[in-house]
Protein backbone atom coordinates (compact mmCIF):
# COMPACT_ATOMS: atom_id res chain seq x y z
CA UNK A 1 0.00 0.00 0.00
CA UNK A 2 1.32 3.11 -1.13
CA UNK A 3 1.86 5.87 2.05
CA UNK A 4 4.34 8.91 2.92
CA UNK A 5 7.53 8.32 4.81
CA UNK A 6 7.40 11.28 7.42
CA UNK A 7 10.79 11.87 9.72
CA UNK A 8 9.94 9.96 12.78
CA UNK A 9 11.25 12.65 15.10
CA UNK A 10 9.84 16.25 13.85
CA UNK A 11 8.05 17.66 10.73
CA UNK A 12 11.17 20.13 9.11
CA UNK A 13 10.74 23.11 7.35
CA UNK A 14 10.84 23.29 3.43
CA UNK A 15 13.62 25.71 2.48
CA UNK A 16 11.96 27.54 -0.76
CA UNK A 17 9.00 26.64 -3.01
CA UNK A 18 10.69 24.66 -5.52
CA UNK A 19 13.53 23.13 -3.13
CA UNK A 20 13.59 19.65 -1.89
CA UNK A 21 15.69 20.28 0.32
CA UNK A 22 15.15 19.94 3.77
CA UNK A 23 16.23 23.00 6.37
CA UNK A 24 17.99 22.88 9.26
CA UNK A 25 17.21 25.13 12.53
CA UNK A 26 14.75 26.54 13.72
CA UNK A 27 11.07 27.01 12.11
CA UNK A 28 9.89 30.38 12.31
CA UNK A 29 6.06 31.00 13.30
CA UNK A 30 3.75 30.93 10.20
CA UNK A 31 0.09 31.56 9.70
CA UNK A 32 -1.72 28.63 8.39
CA UNK A 33 -1.84 29.45 4.91
CA UNK A 34 1.97 29.16 5.14
CA UNK A 35 2.02 25.63 7.18
CA UNK A 36 -0.23 24.59 4.10
CA UNK A 37 1.89 25.60 1.40
CA UNK A 38 4.70 24.00 3.52
CA UNK A 39 2.81 20.63 4.03
CA UNK A 40 1.88 20.23 0.36
CA UNK A 41 5.33 21.31 -1.15
CA UNK A 42 6.92 18.81 1.51
CA UNK A 43 4.12 16.11 0.50
CA UNK A 44 5.16 16.87 -3.22
CA UNK A 45 8.96 16.36 -2.57
CA UNK A 46 8.41 12.94 -1.26
CA UNK A 47 6.12 11.74 -4.13
CA UNK A 48 9.11 10.88 -5.67
CA UNK A 49 10.78 8.88 -3.40
CA UNK A 50 8.18 7.10 -2.56
CA UNK A 51 7.37 5.79 -5.64
CA UNK A 52 10.93 4.93 -6.48
CA UNK A 53 11.29 3.25 -2.69
CA UNK A 54 13.99 5.30 -1.60
CA UNK A 55 14.35 5.93 1.50
CA UNK A 56 17.30 8.59 2.66
CA UNK A 57 19.96 6.79 4.83
CA UNK A 58 20.96 9.41 7.38
CA UNK A 59 17.01 9.39 8.66
CA UNK A 60 14.57 7.16 10.04
CA UNK A 61 11.78 7.31 8.28
CA UNK A 62 8.22 6.23 9.42
CA UNK A 63 5.23 5.29 6.50
CA UNK A 64 2.45 7.43 7.06
CA UNK A 65 -1.40 5.84 5.57
CA UNK A 66 -4.56 7.33 5.19
CA UNK A 67 -5.63 4.28 7.74
CA UNK A 68 -3.46 5.97 10.59
CA UNK A 69 -4.39 9.82 9.40
CA UNK A 70 -7.98 8.81 10.04
CA UNK A 71 -7.11 7.27 13.13
CA UNK A 72 -5.87 10.80 14.28
CA UNK A 73 -9.44 11.80 13.76
CA UNK A 74 -11.21 9.28 16.59
CA UNK A 75 -9.30 11.16 19.54
CA UNK A 76 -6.67 13.27 20.61
CA UNK A 77 -5.05 10.17 22.41
CA UNK A 78 -4.43 8.50 19.52
CA UNK A 79 -2.85 11.69 17.23
CA UNK A 80 -0.56 12.22 19.78
CA UNK A 81 0.24 8.25 20.10
CA UNK A 82 1.83 8.90 16.63
CA UNK A 83 4.95 10.49 16.12
CA UNK A 84 3.96 11.79 12.77
CA UNK A 85 0.81 12.77 14.10
CA UNK A 86 2.58 14.75 17.06
CA UNK A 87 4.95 16.76 14.01
CA UNK A 88 1.74 17.64 12.05
CA UNK A 89 -0.34 18.69 14.92
CA UNK A 90 2.99 20.63 16.40
CA UNK A 91 2.86 22.30 13.11
CA UNK A 92 -0.70 23.09 13.31
CA UNK A 93 -0.03 24.82 16.76
CA UNK A 94 2.51 26.67 15.04
CA UNK A 95 0.16 28.46 12.91
CA UNK A 96 -1.73 29.65 15.37
CA UNK A 97 0.85 30.58 17.86
CA UNK A 98 -0.40 28.25 20.55
CA UNK A 99 2.56 25.22 20.41
CA UNK A 100 3.64 25.66 24.14
CA UNK A 101 0.86 23.14 24.98
CA UNK A 102 2.18 19.75 22.82
CA UNK A 103 5.74 20.76 23.91
CA UNK A 104 5.04 21.13 27.43
CA UNK A 105 3.03 18.27 27.06
CA UNK A 106 5.56 16.12 25.10
CA UNK A 107 8.23 17.47 28.09
CA UNK A 108 5.84 15.85 30.72
CA UNK A 109 5.88 12.77 28.58
CA UNK A 110 9.93 12.74 29.20
CA UNK A 111 9.64 13.89 32.36
CA UNK A 112 7.33 10.56 33.44
CA UNK A 113 10.42 8.59 32.03
CA UNK A 114 13.23 10.05 34.10
CA UNK A 115 15.74 8.63 36.81
CA UNK A 116 15.09 10.11 40.42
CA UNK A 117 17.94 11.47 40.21
CA UNK A 118 17.64 14.02 37.34
CA UNK A 119 13.93 15.06 38.25
CA UNK A 120 14.96 18.17 40.33
CA UNK A 121 16.81 19.37 37.22
CA UNK A 122 14.62 18.50 34.79
CA UNK A 123 11.26 19.84 36.93
CA UNK A 124 13.32 23.10 37.27
CA UNK A 125 13.63 23.28 33.36
CA UNK A 126 10.11 22.83 32.91
CA UNK A 127 8.58 25.35 35.25
CA UNK A 128 11.10 27.96 33.54
CA UNK A 129 10.08 27.15 30.84
CA UNK A 130 6.46 26.84 30.82
CA UNK A 131 4.75 27.47 34.04
CA UNK A 132 5.81 30.33 35.92
CA UNK A 133 4.65 33.69 35.39
CA UNK A 134 7.24 35.38 32.83
CA UNK A 135 8.30 31.68 31.17
CA UNK A 136 9.01 31.98 27.63
CA UNK A 137 6.41 29.50 26.59
CA UNK A 138 4.05 30.04 29.15
CA UNK A 139 0.94 27.83 29.22
CA UNK A 140 -2.18 29.40 30.03
CA UNK A 141 -3.52 27.95 33.15
CA UNK A 142 -5.02 29.81 36.25
CA UNK A 143 -3.15 31.31 39.24
CA UNK A 144 -3.59 28.30 41.47
CA UNK A 145 -2.75 25.72 39.34
CA UNK A 146 0.66 27.82 38.67
CA UNK A 147 1.11 28.01 42.37
CA UNK A 148 0.72 24.38 43.17
CA UNK A 149 2.29 23.66 40.26
CA UNK A 150 5.61 25.64 41.39
CA UNK A 151 5.44 24.01 44.85
CA UNK A 152 5.80 20.56 43.73
CA UNK A 153 8.14 21.23 40.79
CA UNK A 154 10.44 22.24 44.42
CA UNK A 155 10.49 19.20 45.84
CA UNK A 156 9.37 17.10 42.67
CA UNK A 157 8.02 13.18 41.93
CA UNK A 158 7.43 11.60 38.97
CA UNK A 159 4.00 12.62 38.89
CA UNK A 160 4.64 16.51 40.23
CA UNK A 161 3.31 17.80 36.45
CA UNK A 162 0.39 15.36 36.37
CA UNK A 163 -2.39 17.69 37.44
CA UNK A 164 -1.42 20.96 34.81
CA UNK A 165 -0.23 18.29 32.14
CA UNK A 166 -4.21 16.67 32.23
CA UNK A 167 -5.20 20.36 32.14
CA UNK A 168 -3.40 21.49 29.05
CA UNK A 169 -4.37 18.19 27.70
CA UNK A 170 -7.91 19.03 28.01
CA UNK A 171 -7.44 22.50 26.87
CA UNK A 172 -5.75 20.77 23.16
CA UNK A 173 -8.47 18.08 23.28
CA UNK A 174 -11.70 20.56 23.05
CA UNK A 175 -9.86 23.97 21.49
CA UNK A 176 -6.93 22.85 19.05
CA UNK A 177 -7.95 19.69 18.54
CA UNK A 178 -11.32 19.75 16.91
CA UNK A 179 -10.30 22.95 14.57
CA UNK A 180 -7.27 20.57 13.75
CA UNK A 181 -9.96 18.19 12.22
CA UNK A 182 -11.29 21.00 9.98
CA UNK A 183 -8.28 22.74 8.96
CA UNK A 184 -6.79 22.55 4.87
CA UNK A 185 -3.44 21.20 6.19
CA UNK A 186 -5.23 17.87 8.34
CA UNK A 187 -7.84 17.59 5.74
CA UNK A 188 -5.11 17.98 2.49
CA UNK A 189 -3.32 15.23 3.86
CA UNK A 190 -6.07 13.18 4.24
CA UNK A 191 -6.91 13.58 0.82
CA UNK A 192 -3.34 13.31 -0.88
CA UNK A 193 -3.06 10.02 1.29
CA UNK A 194 -6.14 8.51 -0.15
CA UNK A 195 -5.89 9.29 -3.85
CA UNK A 196 -2.63 8.10 -3.51
CA UNK A 197 -4.10 4.33 -2.02
CA UNK A 198 -7.34 4.29 -4.21
CA UNK A 199 -4.34 4.90 -7.65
Amino acid sequence: MLGFFFPANNMTELNGKDDCKLAEGKVQKKKQKAFGADLKNYLKCMVPHIESGIKTSNSRNVMLSAEEVMQWSQSLEKLLASQSGQGVFREFLKSEFSEENIEFWLACEDYKKTKSDYLHGKAERIYEEFVQSDAIKQINIDYQMREVTAKRAKDPTPSSFDEVQKTVYILMERDSYPRFLKSKAYLNLLNQLQTNTSK
